[in-house]
């Protein structure tokens, strides 16, 4: 956007760290790697390497454009073969992180590094690495595991997320080897921790089916310092695991017990007492929380993200009290699912974090209302996420910075926010605690009339101006009334209007126009929408990725040609249930931008296909 000189300095690799390039295994792809191969991209994920050819193809341009330079690798999913990894990992020798996740095609033989000549050159080429994810393979043993750890001596991370690890017995029965290559066994793993207790820091194995008992042999490794450990999912831990846990692991940062069922209050004690270093947590799925153990996080002064979704006894009342006197800065914080959860708890939470809130999830929080869009607009000027799906109390007076004046006659709508409540936001200025009447008659007030005559309100969405991603589904009382003006938001990545029904065109055009950084835009079920208004849009936001237009029924070919010619970039569309739409535009769409790796087209055309490529 100034000139080609500025253009290609901005290409330097020292610039390009956080950037990652995927690429399908496609032949278009050659060309792609060798403009790569002139940046010196760090970062590459690659999708459906397989036996073929073209795959071998793909990978021979990769070593000689890219190997050199390559610092992370994710061939997550693949079929790639024990050969064609050989000839890709042994020529990239700056390699930091690689991903192997779901890879099973690799693991499947057991003869993974089984020849002293390819162990050489793994090892050479693995030197550096610090990051290996193993997650999702069912194949893995400890004969594989045991190889492929050796050749990385620096690891400092490791995955085993989903993979089938042997807790509960013994394989070897007391035998010193432990080189099976049927399982993978706690008994080897708690081996390795011992051979790299020093420099291994983080862990993650969720849904691994990992006991009470297998979890504190883990905890209570001698000279293990864990600084991040994932148990997502497992459902056997217990409380006292935990306790262990924290006593034995104190220097950890970041811990995430999401779903992990059996755990209750007493978790969230022990964590308060003995992490005081802990900066990340995340308790999702713990329904036998209640609130009032939340108190006790206060005494984690470093504390930054916090997670309770779909914590259904939680109310955040507890949290109010404990953080006004703390002196942690909350950046990111989710509510996901916590119904219990009221506009004077918003309020408290937004005025208390101020500025230093990035992220707040208040998804299917369903007694929220406009007072609790006000005070976040107010207060949360820094914020970057904002997920409000399923609040469905949301109207546009909430997104415009106005108060509703038929709330004033309205006594069902009295919350107890108490008086302090009232006075706080009085003194926001824009916002006058409504009063109740008995005898004066009502009159309905036209959100239309009060914008046309300009009226004065407070600040709108727009205020947020550093807002990266948006989720209003299935917000209903919203309209193009509201949306058109508060979705002006020049960094807006992520927007999501799905089952918002009563949006047209004009709502998208308007977003279109004023949010050219979009991403991934959902707005299924919104029955309105047009070729019109959706072609001009693709015309206008040129960098879309995602793109989920299911069940609008307005919707037809005239689309799909639009997206042909305009999305360059896209790679998920989802066009189910759209009654205009034909199989046979679907496929023609196919071979127009074969990059698309994720199309989506249930009950098009009066069939049930599910295409993904």
């Amino acid at each position: 956007m100034v000139n080609r000189a500025w253009y290609f300095a901005s290409q330097d690799c020292r610039l390009q760290k956080d950037i990652v390039y995927s690429l399908p295994t496609l032949s278009t792809s050659l060309e792609t790697i060798r403009v790569l191969g002139t940046k010196q991209t760090p970062n590459l994920i690659l999708s459906n390497l397989d036996g073929s050819s073209l795959s071998k193809e793909v990978i021979k341009h990769i070593v000689h454009y890219l190997g050199p330079h390559l610092e992370h690798i994710s061939l997550c999913s693949s079929s790639i073969t024990e050969s064609a990894f050989l000839s890709l990992i042994s020529y990239c020798h700056s390699l930091q992180k690689l991903d192997l996740s779901g890879c099973n095609s690799l693991f499947m033989s057991g003869t993974l590094l089984e020849k002293p000549k390819d162990t050489f050159r793994t090892r050479k080429a693995l030197l550096n690495l610090q990051e290996l994810n193993l997650s999702n393979l069912r194949y893995l043993s400890d004969r594989t595991f045991n190889r492929l750890t050796g050749c990385s001596p620096m690891l400092k991370e490791l995955s085993l997320a989903g993979c089938l690890v042997t807790f509960e017995f013994d394989p070897y029965h007391g035998s010193v080897i432990s080189d099976s290559s049927a399982v993978l066994s706690l008994r080897n793993l708690i081996k390795f921790l011992k051979e790299r207790a020093v420099s291994l820091k983080a862990l993650d194995l969720s849904r691994t089916g990992i006991t009470s008992e297998a979890l504190k042999s883990v905890a209570q490794v001698n000279g293990l310092c864990l600084e991040k450990l994932v148990l997502q999912n497992c459902k056997e831990i217990s409380d006292d695991a935990i306790g262990i846990l924290c006593k034995s692991q104190p220097g950890l940062i970041n811990l995430d017990l999401s779903g992990c069922s059996e755990l209750t209050g007493k978790s969230v004690v022990a964590i308060s007492a003995n992490l005081q270093e802990l900066r990340h947590l995340k308790l999702g799925r713990l329904r036998r929380l209640t609130d009032d153990v939340l108190a006790g996080l206060a005494e984690l002064k470093e504390l930054q993200s916090l997670d309770v979704s779909d914590c259904h006894q939680i109310c955040g009342s507890e949290l109010v009290k404990c953080f006004s006197f703390s002196e942690s800065k909350m950046v990111h914080l989710s509510f996901s699912g916590c119904s219990l959860l009221k506009d004077s708890t918003v309020f408290s939470l937004a005025k208390l974090f101020g500025t230093s809130l990035r992220l707040l999830d208040l998804t299917s929080c369903l007694s929220i209302t406009d007072i609790s869009i006000r005070a976040i607009i107010f207060y949360l000027n820094n914020l970057t996420v904002l997920r409000l799906g399923w609040c469905k109390e949301i109207t546009d007076w909430g997104l415009l910075g106005m108060q509703d004046p038929n709330e004033e006659h309205c006594p069902e709508t009295k919350d107890d926010l108490g008086p302090k409540f009232s006075r706080n936001f009085g003194n926001m200025g824009f916002f006058t605690p409504p009063t109740y009447f008995d005898d004066r008659p009502v009159m309905i007030t036209k959100l239309e009339d009060l914008l046309i005559n300009g009226e004065k309100h407070g600040p709108t969405l727009r205020a947020l101006r550093h807002l990266q991603e948006l989720d209003l589904t299935a917000c209903r009382k919203l309209t193009d009334i509201s949306l058109q003006q508060v979705i002006q938001l020049p960094n807006l990545k992520k927007l999501s209007l799905g089952m918002v029904n009563e949006i047209t065109d004009r709502t998208l055009v308007s977003v279109a126009t004023h949010c050219r950084s979009l991403e991934h835009l959902s707005v299924n079920h919104c029955c309105f929408l047009t070729d019109e208004g959706m072609i001009q849009t693709l015309q206008t936001v040129g960098r879309l990725v995602s793109l989920d237009i299911s069940c609008c029924d307005g919707i037809s070919d005239r689309t799909l040609a639009a997206i042909a010619e305009n999305c360059k970039w896209l790679k998920n569309l989802d066009v189910s249930m759209c009654n205009g739409i034909t199989v046979a535009r679907v496929e023609l769409l196919q071979s127009q931008i074969p990059w698309a790796t994720n199309i989506k087209t249930r009950f098009v055309g009066g069939a049930d296909l599910s295409i993904s490529l």
